[in-house]
């Protein structure tokens, strides 16, 4: 247990999600964790739900934290951070909201020990994948509280290089979006062709959680992986050819450096002018 307050400031989806995981895995007490928003029914909420502590006052919030999680959206973080300057000279500010760098958090704050990351949807049901950084002034005390925290979402990455966590946010941030499309495009083949929607779904799903499971287990390259399934002439060469031909992988390769580019905007742009998406409102 990690037997330090952390406070949440933005009572987001992935906030819950990271309060869940940190509770299952008990490394933190309903008493050590406080969430603050701005709507008092949504407090009430997780106040009935996990114990936790809730409030609508930020200043007040991370006040005595340890730990100071920062979940709100990015279009609210230049007004919310006016309402934060009474967090500790020695605490912890860790982000999860895309396109803010450390460099906009430290101006904002007026604080230095930042960690900023860059979970994704599946961190809701603890399947996820987090990429991180930190400031130099971070010791190495708050990057293990850190790793602890992020962990509870899932798997965790940390890297040196700040410039990574507008690439995380376009390939695992934005990631699930472009595995729900593929998703739904399958089912709705399967049910073009005549099968009924619950069948074609449970289809699909199986057959996307079993590839996925065995290249794991494979440890093989994805094109040799699908090499094996490729019998010349056969279905599969057939409509990878067709695949291929209507430009599948560049379409792809092209979607994730739009995601990226977005990501680099959203850092540069001024509050009010940013459009977010639901994985961007954490």
């Amino acid at each position: 247990m990690l037997k330090k307050s952390i406070t949440f400031i933005g009572p987001g989806v992935m906030a819950e999600a990271m309060i869940a995981g940190l509770l299952k895995k008990k490394q933190a007490a309903p008493a050590d964790i406080t969430i603050s928003g701005p709507r008092e029914a949504r407090g009430v909420e997780l106040h009935k739900k996990y114990e936790i502590q809730t409030g609508m006052d930020n200043a007040s919030a991370v006040h005595n934290a340890d730990v100071v999680v920062l979940s709100v959206k990015p279009q609210r973080l230049t007004e919310v951070m006016k309402g934060l300057k009474g967090i500790r000279p020695d605490a912890l500010v860790l982000s999860i909201i895309a396109g803010a760098s450390i460099k906009k958090l430290n101006t904002g704050l007026k604080h230095k020990a930042i960690v900023r990351s860059m979970p994704n949807t599946p961190g809701q049901i603890g399947e996820g994948i987090t990429v991180w950084t930190a400031s130099k002034e971070t010791t190495e005390e708050q990057r293990e509280m850190a790793r602890s925290i992020l962990g509870a979402l899932g798997e965790e990455v940390f890297v040196e290089d700040e410039n990574y966590l507008d690439m995380a946010t376009a390939l695992s941030g934005t990631g699930p979006a472009y595995v729900f499309l593929f998703t739904e495009a399958l089912i709705d083949a399967g049910v073009h062709m005549g099968f009924p929607r619950r069948i074609a779904e449970q289809l699909v799903l199986q057959t996307i959680k079993g590839s996925a499971s065995f290249y794991e287990q494979a440890q093989k390259h994805p094109a040799a992986l699908r090499n094996q399934v490729t019998s010349p002439g056969g279905t599969s060469a057939e409509a990878l050819y067709y695949l291929e031909k209507a430009g599948f992988r560049t379409a792809i390769s092209r979607a994730v450096w739009a995601a990226y580019q977005r990501s680099v905007e959203l850092g540069k742009e001024k509050p009010g002018h940013i459009e977010v998406n639901s994985q961007e409102e954490a």
